[in-house]
């Protein structure tokens, strides 16, 4: 059974912004969803957002889990995929930061760099979706990103951050990237 765990950002809740659109677009097409609450998002730490990511695909181990990560979950999702020794069928990475911002509350993310190869290893397939005038994070970071990860970019043309904040209440290009990844 396919399953897509949402992971939402900084100051973030499973329902903000695009998420509740997707989750009720992948109903639709009878595909399990959910967006996790991630652990204390006003002041989070690493190791608590890798754990409960880690919880949640241990728990559907068995499924063909996908993770869609924004912001400051798509810094998660890496690091969990880094970490992790279970292998998942794909990523969306929305809008994430992989090298320092000008933010403190986010350091223990992005406190060394990314072991890139070991996290190709961790999922089949990639995608990256970032929008080109993004204050929070360069659109520099996806480009590099999406290198790294030898996967496509879809640029957002006027897409800020992405987020609700930025008037993003639907993001049809994550489901049409999810949807490409499962039919591969």
């Amino acid at each position: 059974m396919k399953k897509v765990f949402i992971i939402h950002g900084l100051h973030g809740w499973p329902n903000g912004g695009w998420r509740v659109w997707f989750m009720g677009e992948l109903e639709k097409k009878e595909i399990y969803a959910c967006a996790l609450s991630m652990p204390s998002s006003d002041n989070p730490v690493c190791k608590n957002w890798i754990e409960e990511i880690s919880r949640i695909v241990e728990i559907n181990k068995n499924d063909e889990i996908y993770l869609v990560g924004h912001s400051l979950g798509t810094t998660a999702v890496l690091r969990y995929l880094e970490l992790s020794e279970t292998k998942i069928a794909g990523a969306v990475l929305v809008s994430g930061p992989i090298e320092p911002v000008e933010n403190k509350d986010i350091e223990s993310f992005l406190d060394r760099s990314f072991n890139f190869e070991k996290i190709k290893s961790k999922a089949k397939r990639f995608l990256v979706i970032h929008g080109d005038n993004d204050s929070r994070v360069p659109f520099s970071q996806a480009e590099t990103l999406s290198k790294e990860l030898s996967c496509r970019l879809v640029m957002i043309k006027n897409g800020g951050h992405l987020n609700g904040s930025s008037g993003w209440h639907t993001l049809p290009q994550v489901l049409e990237g999810l949807e490409e990844m499962f039919e591969k």
